[in-house]
């Protein structure tokens, strides 16, 4: 049996956050926008207008059919040891890296479309910079040093 890095125990404990993160922002505003929109988790028609909504919508919807159940299952599988895990953890990762960058460039070309206040904008920077670093650093540890665990 061999011994988990802390590299492994990292990946994993961000990505239980991620899930959490994902079901309470994501999955709770498919069922009810505006109740996610009253806790801070997604914003409002007055910031990013019908199509924002829809899309932020749209990007729920799919987090919870696809993104979720593969980060939970490259969690469990991980967990467990086995390969299809590290399939499972390396195709969440990619999405980690994918939606984030995405938004980026959204509220990027489209700021002045939305009405988002300049502390949303640096949080979006801050926060969303983050899960792309995590995505591509876990990435290269699944791949590259995942296989020695």
């Amino acid at each position: 049996m061999t011994k988990r890095s802390t590299s492994f125990f990292v990946l994993i404990i961000i990505a239980i956050l991620l899930v959490m993160f994902l079901i309470v922002g994501q999955t709770l505003s498919v069922f009810n926008y505006e109740l996610a929109v009253s806790l801070g988790l997604q914003e409002s028609f007055e910031e990013v207008g019908g199509v924002g909504v829809a899309f932020a919508k749209g990007f729920g919807f799919g987090d919870t059919v696809i993104y979720l159940p593969l980060l939970i299952g490259g969690i469990w599988g991980m967990l467990r040891k086995k390969k299809w895990g590290r399939y499972a953890m390396f195709g969440s990762l990619a999405i980690s890296v994918y939606w984030p960058l995405v938004h980026l460039y959204a509220i990027t070309v489209g700021q002045n479309d939305l009405n988002l206040s300049q502390e949303k904008m640096l949080s979006f920077w801050v926060i969303l910079s983050l899960i792309i670093v995590y995505g591509l650093w876990g990435m290269r540890w699944v791949y590259k040093d995942g296989k020695k665990q």
